[in-house]
C-alpha cells in the first residue's frame, strides 16, 4: 500500500512540474492563437469565426509592422531628401499602411 501511495504521489509530482514548466513559456501555438486572437478585436459571430480558422490555419502569423520599424524604413529610403521634401515624403510614408 504504500508503494502505491508512494507511486501515486510521485507521479502527481511530476505532473505538477510539467504543468508549471509548460506555463513560463508558451508554445508556438499560444502564441499564434494570441496574436490572432489580438488581431480579431472588434470582429464578431461568423466573421471572427472565419478570421481565427484563416489566422489559426496560416504556417505563421503575420508579422505586425510597428511605427519604430516604418520609422527605420522611411529615414533610410529619404536619403538624399532635404527640407520640404524630406518632410513630404515622411509625412507620406509614415501615413501608408
Amino acid at each position: 500500500m504504500k508503494k502505491l501511495f508512494v507511486a501515486s504521489l510521485i507521479l502527481s509530482l511530476s505532473g505538477a512540474f510539467a504543468v508549471t514548466a509548460n506555463a513560463a513559456e508558451p508554445t508556438a501555438q499560444q502564441s499564434k492563437m494570441k496574436t490572432c486572437n489580438a488581431d480579431a478585436t472588434g470582429k464578431k459571430g461568423d466573421e471572427r469565426k472565419a478570421f481565427m480558422k484563416q489566422c489559426l490555419s496560416a504556417d505563421a502569423p503575420a508579422a505586425k509592422v510597428t511605427q519604430q520599424d516604418k520609422m527605420k524604413k522611411c529615414n533610410a529610403d529619404a536619403t538624399g531628401k532635404k527640407g520640404d521634401e524630406r518632410k513630404t515624403f515622411m509625412k507620406e510614408c509614415l501615413s501608408n499602411k
